[in-house]
């Protein structure tokens, strides 16, 4: 766990040192947190809100940002549901997938009862998150319906880790004497 804090905050001392690449760390790190497996060990959600008090407190441009996260997480979201689509249940009994029975067995139920609109909820489920769309994909939901929850739920997401640490810092930089 020492590790893995380590490791977000080189990341976000990184960003800073290197705004410019802010928006292409950031579609990086959405990606990887949208990624069955690979989001367990990429602790993104802790660097994005990191980077978002970055966006307010370094005065970054929050919106070539919160592209960047948009993007991410759509592509990883649509890789997900590909790898899903095309394994189809099989997926589920190789390595790495066949270490992670309880959130697969998970992302299937979620499924199941909600469709579609389970890839829009699912983006906001910390340890769904990176599931859902690969079970989407098992269940061959269509393609359109896919990824309009996809896109949706990717633009509302980005706005929630980022807005929060962008309008704060923002706020306490312009209200509160230094």
């Amino acid at each position: 766990m020492q590790f893995l804090q380590s490791f977000a905050a080189e990341v976000v001392a990184f960003t800073k040192a290197n705004q410019g690449w802010a928006p292409f760390i950031v579609a990086a790190l959405c990606f990887a947190e949208s990624l069955a497996v690979v989001s367990f060990f990429v602790p993104a959600t802790v660097m994005l809100v990191g980077i978002g008090g970055l966006i307010g407190g370094a005065g970054l441009n929050f919106w070539p940002i919160w592209w960047g996260a948009v993007i991410g997480g759509i592509l990883g979201d649509w890789l997900s549901y590909v790898v899903g689509y095309y394994f189809k249940d099989s997926a589920h009994h190789h390595w790495p997938l066949s270490r992670y029975p309880e959130f697969t067995k998970r992302a299937d139920d979620f499924m199941r009862k909600w469709g579609a609109m389970g890839v829009f909820i699912g983006r906001f489920s910390g340890p769904l998150r990176a599931f859902v769309p690969l079970a989407a994909g098992v269940f061959a939901v269509p393609q359109w319906k896919f990824q309009l929850a996809n896109v949706t739920s990717a633009i509302v997401w980005a706005f929630v880790l980022l807005a929060p640490g962008w309008g704060l810092l923002k706020y306490i930089s312009k209200y509160v004497p230094h």
